[in-house]
């Protein structure tokens, strides 16, 4: 998929289908990650980071650069790109923010808001060893294709519950990550 590709199914207006996030009872806290898209022409490829392995939570996880919106933060897109400054050295100029997606509501009581931007292959991450064990990258046809996609049906409060897989090479992208990369499918790919 190529980015004008990409940029005619993602900005075509129509109703798609999303993955059930999770029913939070009390106010959710807002956070923002940042899907980043490196343009090599013919195709695209997403960035994705593992988080430290000494994190008290999520450890090793697959995630988007990202985390909680802050007070100085005026919208989640400041919030995203102030996150991917800090978290892979990701200057804001070196991103073209092309929209967003639905936000996503997580047991642990964030409210994530998906902003999806292109950023330059060329761009060399620095991580923060604080938050980001590596950094790498992953075809987005591969990412799209809903048959890379599995599915493990838990329960919660005595309702089922899916959560979602996504194997590429020695990783497993999972949880809400796999969530948000499942409904950027159901919106290029109706």
């Amino acid at each position: 998929m190529t980015r004008t590709e990409f940029l005619h199914q993602f900005h075509h207006l129509r109703l798609t289908r999303r993955e059930p996030d999770y029913p939070l009872k009390a106010e959710a806290r807002p956070a923002a990650v940042l899907i980043p898209l490196l343009d090599y022409g013919d195709k695209l490829h997403v960035l994705l980071t593992e988080r430290a392995h000494h994190l008290r939570h999520h450890p090793g996880q697959i995630s988007f650069p990202g985390g909680a919106v802050e007070e100085s933060d005026e919208t989640v897109v400041e919030a995203a790109m102030r996150e991917a400054n800090e978290e892979i050295g990701l200057p804001r100029q070196n991103v073209e923010v092309i929209g967003l997606l639905p936000s996503y509501r997580t047991v642990s009581r964030y409210k994530v808001a998906p902003v999806i931007g292109f950023v330059d292959p060329n761009f060399q991450p620095q991580l923060d060893a604080n938050e980001v064990e590596s950094a790498f990258e992953v075809p987005l046809a591969h990412l799209l294709d809903r048959r890379n996609h599995l599915v493990h049906t838990t329960h919660r409060d005595k309702r089922p519950f899916p959560i979602y897989f996504i194997p590429w090479q020695d990783k497993m992208i999972w949880g809400v990550t796999a969530a948000i990369l499942r409904n950027l499918s159901h919106h290029i790919h109706p």
